[in-house]
């Protein structure tokens, strides 16, 4: 076999248990057999629409079986499968699709609309659609694509340093940065997920985070996958189905951001549930508040925290299960095959260095931000964490001003020149504050353009046409002037400092 890659991981598993449940979704099984051939008519459907090593396929859509053999597919071929975020405004999809230049999207069949402007606007080559009775059978019909492509084999050649996906974060001056992962980058960093996870070909994982982040697909699906075992693809985060499922399916690993598992804990059900099933929660994002830590470990269940970035693909620590009890809220030891240290030796917080197999090899089209962020062989992160005297690091502060609002990143600039679009905003600021849901939460100060201070609720209106809705801030208050540093640059440790002394602000919902 030439492809090297993610792609052939399908009939590499299907040769030894093509017969075993890989995929469940809304009822329906699939074995590993028919995700092979799934995998190759995708394959075969997208080369007969000119797909070619290198070109970007983007997805948008929820977490079904399409977007596995959508991504499959398109690595059968070296092609690069670029996920979308469908928490994003259109305004937003629009900057992504003109970064990466899909030669095709494939969007579920509630994202048509998207789907059939961005391709008027010429900044997709041609889209398929998932499901929907309105064009089953239709040219741009996935299914149809897919039934009437060859089922042959597919073997073209893929190597370990081959891009496999794009993957969008924000960057620390608001504009999405495309993270470049190799197949080599993905199987090294699923490699060290099941090692220090110890995942089993027995294991069934819920799967209810969103695929198109980094975590709950190269975390959880992909060394599932890997391993041989049973995923359970769930297309929104639902607590009561989440509890039927864990006694119905035997769910053993399952992934989240605290957020989910807090929801699931506030369950009428939540002390009468069998769990007993369970295994492995993996949880990331955002540190896991000790409070919550506490209501699981009463029933005998520990978190497997960890620490990681889409730049390294993304696990960089991981707390080992064994000692989640006595080692709850570290992130861990450096995951197996990759070495993370802190850039200044000894006591206090120091910014997180990564190197290894599954390190990034930079952004697209972005040489001075690649540059920046690896230096010297290292992997810069913006994180400041601590180490105690036996190695285990604790995340405690970041280097950028990034927060974490359900397992969300958000950069505050984006946020910034959003709001400031406002005509009655002359300047503002946004910070993130602690928030008992989503862990973080952002916070605006605004100065008023003019004596009339703008209504809160307007300005969510305003920014919620612009900005996915978990970007939007809880909060607004407002100030004659913002305080600035000596150099005139917002101080945004002191803005912090008053909105904790002052906690007065309107609020209202916000969080992914």
């Amino acid at each position: 076999m030439r492809n090297h890659g993610v792609g052939s991981w399908p009939a590499r598993r299907g040769r030894a248990a093509g017969a075993r449940t890989a995929v469940v979704h809304a009822g329906r099984a699939a074995a590993y057999r028919e995700l092979d051939e799934r995998s190759r008519r995708v394959a075969h459907a997208l080369e007969e629409r000119g797909v070619a090593k290198g070109d970007r396929i983007a997805y948008l859509g929820a977490n079904r079986p399409e977007f596995l053999e959508a991504m499959f597919g398109a690595a059968l071929l070296g092609a690069v499968f670029t996920p979308f975020n469908t928490r994003l405004a259109f305004a937003e999809l629009e900057v992504l699709a003109a970064d990466s230049a899909p030669v095709l999207l494939v969007a579920d069949a509630d994202r048509r609309g998207d789907a059939e402007a961005l391709y008027g606007a010429g900044l997709v080559g041609g889209f398929l659609v998932v499901g929907g009775d309105q064009v089953r059978g239709g040219e741009q019909d996935l299914e149809r694509a897919v039934a009437t492509a060859p089922s042959g084999e597919i073997d073209r050649p893929v190597e370990l340093d081959d891009p496999f996906l794009l993957l969008y974060t924000s960057g620390s001056t608001g504009r999405p940065k495309g993270v470049v992962l190799t197949h080599g980058n993905v199987t090294w960093n699923c490699v060290n997920s099941v090692v220090d996870t110890d995942l089993l070909s027995t294991d069934t994982a819920l799967v209810s985070a969103p695929m198109f982040h980094t975590a709950a697909l190269n975390m959880l699906c992909l060394p599932v996958l890997l391993k041989g075992g049973r995923l359970l693809l769930e297309e929104r985060f639902d607590a009561e189905r989440s509890l039927d499922l864990i006694e119905q399916e035997g769910v053993t690993v399952m992934f989240g951001v605290p957020a989910m598992y807090e929801s699931i804990a506030r369950s009428p059900r939540w002390q009468e549930a069998d769990l007993s099933g369970l295994r492995l929660l993996m949880c990331g994002g955002a540190p896991v508040p000790p409070p919550l830590i506490e209501l699981y470990m009463a029933r005998g269940l520990a978190f497997v925290q960890g620490y990681g970035l889409t730049e390294a693909a993304p696990g960089a620590l991981m707390l080992p299960v064994a000692d989640c009890g006595n080692k709850a809220g570290s992130a861990g030891v450096a995951a197996f095959f990759t070495d993370v240290r802190t850039a200044e030796p000894g006591p206090g917080p120091s910014e997180v260095l990564v190197e290894g197999p599954n390190v990034t090899p930079g952004y697209r089209n972005r040489p001075d931000e690649t540059a920046a962020a690896l230096r010297e062989g290292w992997l810069h992160t913006g994180d400041a964490a601590e180490v105690d005297g036996d190695g285990y690091f604790r995340i405690v502060d970041r280097v950028k001003d990034m927060y974490v609002t359900g397992g969300e990143n958000v950069y505050p600039a984006e946020v910034e020149a959003a709001l400031a679009a406002h005509p009655a905003v002359r300047e503002c600021a946004v910070v993130g504050v602690p928030d008992g849901t989503w862990g973080e939460a952002g916070a605006a100060v605004v100065v008023p353009a003019s004596d009339h201070r703008p209504d809160p609720s307007e300005l969510r209106r305003f920014l919620g046409e612009r900005l996915a809705r978990y970007k939007i801030p809880v909060s607004f208050d407002f100030a004659g002037a913002l305080p600035r540093s000596g150099v005139g640059k917002i101080d945004k440790k002191a803005l912090r400092a008053r909105l904790d002394g002052a906690r007065t602000g309107d609020r209202g919902p916000s969080g992914p």
